[in-house]
């Protein structure tokens, strides 16, 4: 059974927009779905409107104040869902608590995440804003990984989301759902080199607040960790860092290597660095001494960074 995460229900080739239309993904749907058990929710069809049906828009008295954005039909303002979505956000959240991320359809005035329109009363447009739907979600469910199907054709942004669903789905399941001492700590130490890779102050910080667990009581400590683990991993994994920590996991095999291996090592580093190849080649070769070299217990073999996702993805041939 794959990981659960909720989606648009467009996405994957139902027919539930305002125009009877869908929007399926075939990368989504072909190739994403063998590694996410997807939960398919259209919260306009949720609310009771039909298919099809008058299109809806944000509308706003209020600037960019999310207490002032209201969804409303785009031919008439005064025909209103907005507390109907926020009430199904409401219901979905509660069904959603298991799922360790949500796919949204962009520049929907429901599930639009990021960038939808929004216009004044007069309908001027504005700027932009979330959907209500994905907004009430996102209040409810701060900590699940979130992101819109369009942005996912970017390979680092993809490469990013599904990081951030497989490390949250390890912490529901190995952490949260029974929460220790000893599974928080292990935790981390599997996810200490790729905190590095994404934010360093926090991937410090966090080292810092497991050092005395005995300091809070430990639901305490666990939130603060995850809340920080999690805005952490939003934070893109560049060139730089990425080659700050491929040499910090070398560093652990200088006493293994010979000159020549050593040399071919930082020859990679610093090709990947540059952008003349993507980071895939120093990390095979870099996986390759690892497991040459060390056992199965070894503290590097556990090192997510290393496989942060299902190799057969190829998510990081791009990157």
């Amino acid at each position: 059974m794959g990981i659960k995460v909720g989606i648009s229900a467009c996405l994957l080739g139902q027919e539930v927009r305002y125009n009877g239309s869908h929007k399926r993904s075939r990368y989504l749907q072909d190739i994403l779905s063998k590694y996410f058990d997807y939960a398919p929710i259209c919260p306009e069809i949720g609310i009771g409107m039909g298919v099809p049906r008058k299109p809806i828009r944000l509308i706003t008295t209020s600037g960019n104040n999310v207490e002032g954005i209201e969804a409303a039909l785009s031919d008439d303002n005064s025909v209103r869902f907005t507390d109907q979505l926020k009430e199904y956000a409401q219901k979905q959240a509660h069904q959603l608590s298991d799922a360790s991320g949500y796919i949204f359809m962009q520049k929907s005035p429901s599930c639009g995440y990021s960038r939808v329109k929004l216009y004044h009363e007069n309908g001027n447009p504005l700027e932009v804003a979330q959907g209500i739907y994905a907004a009430e979600l996102d209040r409810l469910l701060p900590l699940m990984p979130k992101e819109e199907a369009g942005r996912l054709s970017d390979a680092m942004i993809r490469e990013n989301f599904i990081t951030r669903v497989m490390a949250y789905h390890d912490w529901q399941y190995n952490v949260a759902y029974n929460l220790s001492p000893q599974a928080l700590l292990d935790f981390h130490v599997r996810y200490k080199y790729l905190l590095m890779a994404h934010h360093i102050k926090t991937y410090q910080s966090l080292g810092q607040l497991l050092s005395n667990l005995k300091a809070k009581p430990l639901g305490e400590i666990a939130h603060e960790y995850i809340k920080a683990f999690m805005d952490a991993l939003k934070h893109i994994a560049n060139r730089k860092k990425n080659s700050n920590v491929l040499q910090h996991l070398q560093g652990y095999l200088k006493k293994h290597l010979e000159k020549d291996e050593k040399q071919e090592m930082q020859n990679l580093i610093h090709q990947y660095r540059t952008g003349l190849i993507p980071i895939v080649v120093p990390l095979t070769l870099l996986n390759h001494h690892i497991h040459k070299h060390t056992d199965d217990e070894n503290y590097l073999r556990k090192q997510k960074y290393l496989n942060p996702h299902p190799y057969e993805l190829g998510l990081r041939n791009a990157i």
